[in-house]
């Protein structure tokens, strides 16, 4: 995207029936470290992965509990995001206190997503850069929706968004006929799996990502280091047995080899390579 005359604000409109401005902050979204959402009959999982601005900072936070029966994760500009969590805080405790029952998942989506809308016709605001995974549980079920900064709101059975998430979207569209019936800790192990993607041959560690689970009976938490090391290494230990095997293997045939080479004569044993370690 290029500078033009028609993104000076938000309320121009270009030619093509574009608001530039609105396009840029979308962009924002694509710019940020990958989240992630998957939802079950009873469980909501949110992952995202933790990413510093150097080696001498930490990370920011990137998931946020709202109330005890929703979450939210963002991509994008993580302050926007947290005044917007904040609002949706606010939001939760006033119906609660009003009401005297939970805040309905959807209810609150639109409000988010009007709040959105708004700053997308005021020519004195800019909308909001970060998008939000809006996780939660109802009296109608396990519901994610993504809010976009445009003000629309959509409901998923599971999504990515952030950077290099279109691996993780491959991977999930693969899976998510069978996310309707999966287990809490299926549903974990398949949100893990989907951040391992967006790395894109980096290592993955308990320390890279953040996961959070809520569901029946189940208030919404983040679950702890140890708990997510263990469930990478349930899947990241099964190549490395497979190449230890393969090696194993391979032992036998180079020292039959050895061994032949050795009863052709002494100068054959230079041309055999050496076995590596």
């Amino acid at each position: 995207m290029f500078r033009n005359q028609y993104d000076t604000d938000v309320t121009t409109w270009s030619p093509t029936g574009r608001l530039f401005q609105v396009e840029y902050a979308m962009e924002a979204v694509k710019q940020g470290s990958a989240a992630i959402g998957l939802r079950s009959r009873s469980h909501v999982v949110l992952a995202c992965v933790n990413k510093a601005q150097s080696e001498l900072s930490s990370h920011q936070r990137k998931i946020f509990k709202v109330d005890d029966h929703i979450g939210v994760a963002i991509a994008g500009l993580t302050a926007d995001g947290r005044v917007l969590s904040r609002y949706m805080r606010s939001e939760s405790i006033n119906h609660s206190f009003t009401y005297e029952s939970p805040l309905p998942v959807g209810r609150l989506v639109v409000h988010l997503a009007d709040k959105a809308q708004v700053c997308t016709q005021r020519s004195w605001k800019r909308p909001y850069g970060v998008g939000l995974l809006v996780g939660g549980l109802d009296e109608s079920g396990a519901h994610l929706y993504y809010n976009c900064p445009s003000g629309n709101y959509f409901e998923y059975q599971a999504f990515a968004i952030g950077s290099r998430s279109q691996a993780a979207k491959t991977y999930l569209e693969r899976r998510f006929e069978s996310f309707q019936e999966s287990s809490r800790e299926d549903l974990i192990k398949d949100a893990i799996m989907a951040i391992r993607e967006t790395l894109q041959g980096e290592t993955l560690k308990s320390s890279l990502c953040t996961v959070s689970v809520l569901g029946v009976d189940e208030p919404f938490h983040f679950l702890d280091q140890e708990s997510i090391q263990k469930v990478i290494d349930t899947f990241e230990k099964v190549p490395e047995e497979e190449e230890d095997a393969g090696e194993g293997e391979a032992e036998p045939e180079a020292a039959t080899g050895a061994a032949g080479t050795g009863e052709q004569g002494g100068s054959g044993d230079q041309d055999v390579a050496p076995m590596e370690i």
